[in-house]
């Protein structure tokens, strides 16, 4: 194998989080890549990872400033927690050149500049033979070369140099330059660009593309990113198809025989069960009961929680006869409370992902979609990216249960979007009014693994929990709202009914 196809294969990791991923495990060593990005997204803590991660691996690492100083450096660092001492800062326009006098006005200022700063570039890279380097930042060089021509000329010295002196090299370019102007594209060997979106609320959405890298085959399109406490973190577009897995796992009883009996025996492996009504139906309340009956079974569930506060959650499951502490102190139950203004969609499809291949959870709850649909620009994007994480979730025998808030309490109902067929498994939740009383219903309106109960039956929520009734054959309308009456006895649970059910341990079915 000749050395030039040898160089192909090695590949160096970046030491950011997600992205070796996306790259496939690297860049390739030795050659000369372009992170572009306008101010501000984050390409300075980016460039410090890359050489931090070089330093860890005994690489010696330089990084040329002609835009920041190093006491600018190194608190940026100082911000992420991390030490520079093991790379080189090399400040190329030190302040002692910048003193009038020493100036000279035989020649064009750029023609004597320009030069001087690449080769100043090259006798430091000379002098300490680094094996990474960043050159930051190449908005200097252009004001410098004052036309395309001499400016292409000397990044293409620039990558020669550097491709004869075995080292891997990042150029920074902040997009100060003409629109449209791809001539850095075509000199470098790849090309990843950071962008940051303002948001009408909430935190800027960052992004960060791969653009072009030759002889890699990488993962394309925008991947979310974020900058914490401890550097950028990139969480890759998640393509279900890169992910198989086996679906193995029996079915998963609720703990409620009568909702059990709705879904022809409870919940599938590998399924996604979709509970969709207004607010305060019992749709929470519901999900909790499948997610603490595959918990008393000793299966693993994470709890995504967009809508409710925690104490809420664990006061009111608590009083519900549905106690989570003990599961949550085993560790059997991860509860993590989100923000959707703060969190982007690609950081929640990892966080999904976490829980399921490093935690072990077999049980997915996302509390609710709603929330999650305000995290997205469009409805198409929630659609495509609900689809890829569902597919996922299926492929590893997830039992998934989400939940989608509707307006309006009885009527005319309506959602922001429509999930429904992405989902395997249906159940809808309504108010009825009857006799005075506002009641609650439930029906399985679809599944595509078993064969349900087509029925539609009342439900109570109290101290005892969830308790299901017999199916409602004496109404009719009871999905409007306002459903008429056509029977002789009244086939409605009662609280007295529906405690007796309970106490004997029966199936919950009570009439009243």
């Amino acid at each position: 194998m000749d050395k030039t196809a040898s160089a192909e294969t090695h590949r160096i990791p970046t030491g950011i989080e997600g992205l070796d991923h996306i790259l496939g495990g690297g860049v390739t060593a030795n050659r000369l890549y372009l992170v572009e990005g306008t101010p501000g997204t984050g390409k300075t803590t980016f460039s410090l990872q890359f050489l931090l991660e070089g330093a860890r691996r005994g690489e010696p690492g330089l990084y040329v400033t002609l835009s920041e100083t190093e006491g600018e450096l190194r608190a940026v660092a100082g911000t992420h927690g991390w030490s520079l001492d093991g790379l080189e800062l090399f400040e190329l326009v030190p302040e002692a050149g910048l003193d009038p006098e020493l100036e000279q006005t035989l020649l064009h200022p750029s023609e004597v500049e320009l030069g001087e700063t690449v080769r100043g570039v090259m006798e430091r890279v000379e002098a300490l033979k680094p094996k990474r380097v960043v050159l930051d930042s190449l908005s200097e060089l252009r004001l410098l070369a004052q036309n395309p021509l001499r400016y292409r000329r000397q990044i293409l010295a620039l990558k020669h140099f550097f491709a004869s002196r075995d080292c891997t090299v990042l150029v920074l370019d902040d997009r100060t330059g003409e629109p449209g102007d791809l001539q850095l594209h075509s000199i470098a060997h790849g090309v990843i660009s950071l962008d940051q979106t303002p948001t009408g609320f909430g935190a800027e959405r960052r992004r960060l593309r791969v653009i072009k890298m030759r002889g890699i085959k990488y993962s394309g399109g925008y991947h979310d990113m974020s900058i914490i406490t401890g550097g950028v973190c990139v969480y890759p577009r998640l393509i279900a198809a890169d992910h198989p897995g086996m679906v193995s796992g029996q079915m998963l009883g609720t703990g409620v025989d009568g909702l059990d009996a709705l879904l022809g025996g409870g919940l599938v492996p590998g399924t996604t069960t979709l509970l969709s009504g207004p607010a305060g139906v019992g749709k929470t309340t519901a999900a909790v009961r499948c997610m603490v009956s595959a918990l008393a079974q000793g299966e693993r569930a994470a709890f995504f929680l967009f809508d409710e506060r925690l104490p809420t959650l664990m006061i009111r499951s608590a009083a519900l006869n549905m106690d989570l502490r003990p599961f949550i102190e085993s560790g059997h139950l991860k509860i993590r409370q989100i923000d959707p203004a703060e969190l982007s969609p690609g950081e929640f499809a990892t966080a999904v992902r976490n829980a399921v291949e490093h935690d072990g959870a077999k049980v997915i709850v996302v509390d609710s979609l709603n929330a999650y649909l305000q995290a997205m620009p469009e409805d198409r994007h929630l659609t495509l990216q609900m689809h890829e994480l569902l597919s996922y979730l299926g492929q590893q025998g997830v039992y998934t249960l989400m939940i989608l808030g509707q307006h309006g309490l009885v009527g005319d109902i309506r959602s922001d979007v429509d999930l429904s067929y992405l989902a395997d498994t249906v159940l809808l939740l309504r108010f009825f009014e009857a006799h005075g009383e506002v009641r609650k219903a439930i029906s399985v309106v679809k599944t595509r693994t078993t064969d349900h109960e087509r029925t539609i039956r009342e439900f109570r929520v109290d101290g005892g929990g969830l308790s299901i009734g017999s199916p409602l054959r004496e109404f009719q309308g009871i999905l409007t709202g306002v459903p008429s009456y056509k029977g002789a006895s009244g086939p409605l649970m009662n609280p007295e009914a529906a405690a007796h059910a309970l106490g004997e341990g029966s199936d919950g079915v009570g009439n009243g």
